[in-house]
């Protein structure tokens, strides 16, 4: 937490803009086996131009696994919650909520129907998680266990496809365990 200097900031931190974990070529390799063969599944069926939205998923993705996030400030003030140049005042907030992505805390913002709008802010520890939490539920309502639409389903669905890193290293390190040394 960093001592606000504006008398109208009544918490503040500073984290990363997106969720990052470092990704191993494994992973790397297997979306770009993926694509490959998504590639020729639609070029067989000769529809080519499907073809640049594929791979710049592909190269989306690559940038997203290779660069580490930039480190930003978030600040919960008396009219609501700035973050990454924007204001969230507390009348067009609804609800909010907290769900855990690559070891970190994310706190999901949600606007007012009909159009809502999701803010998703990165918290570096469990403390700032409670102070947050506290603040908010001041202002606006906490969701335990948020509604999941048909995309969040799918979304989930999808994401349990992927291989996990996390996995992998546990299992080469049981493996050197094993191994006797010399």
């Amino acid at each position: 937490m960093e001592k606000p200097t504006n008398p109208q900031i009544i918490f503040s931190w500073t984290a990363p803009i997106r969720p990052y974990v470092k990704r191993s070529k494994r992973t790397l390799r297997f979306y770009l086996a993926l694509t490959f063969l998504l590639s020729l599944l639609v070029a067989f069926f000769g529809d080519m131009i499907l073809l640049l939205p594929l791979w710049t998923l592909l190269f989306i993705f690559y940038v997203f696994t290779v660069t580490q996030p930039s480190e930003i400030t978030h600040k919960i003030n008396q009219f609501g919650v700035d973050t990454a140049g924007t204001n969230l005042r507390w009348e067009t907030l609804d609800h909010f909520f907290f769900s855990k992505r690559f070891g970190y805390n994310i706190l999901t913002l949600v606007t007012h129907p009909p159009y809502p709008y999701h803010a998703y802010l990165v918290l570096p520890t469990e403390e700032t998680k409670k102070e947050v939490t506290k603040i908010l539920a001041e202002h606006i309502v906490y969701q335990e266990e948020p509604k999941k639409t048909f995309t969040d389903k799918l979304i989930d669905w999808f994401s349990k496809l992927v291989p996990n890193d996390e996995e992998e290293v546990k299992t080469i390190s049981s493996q050197e365990s094993l191994q006797p040394s010399p």
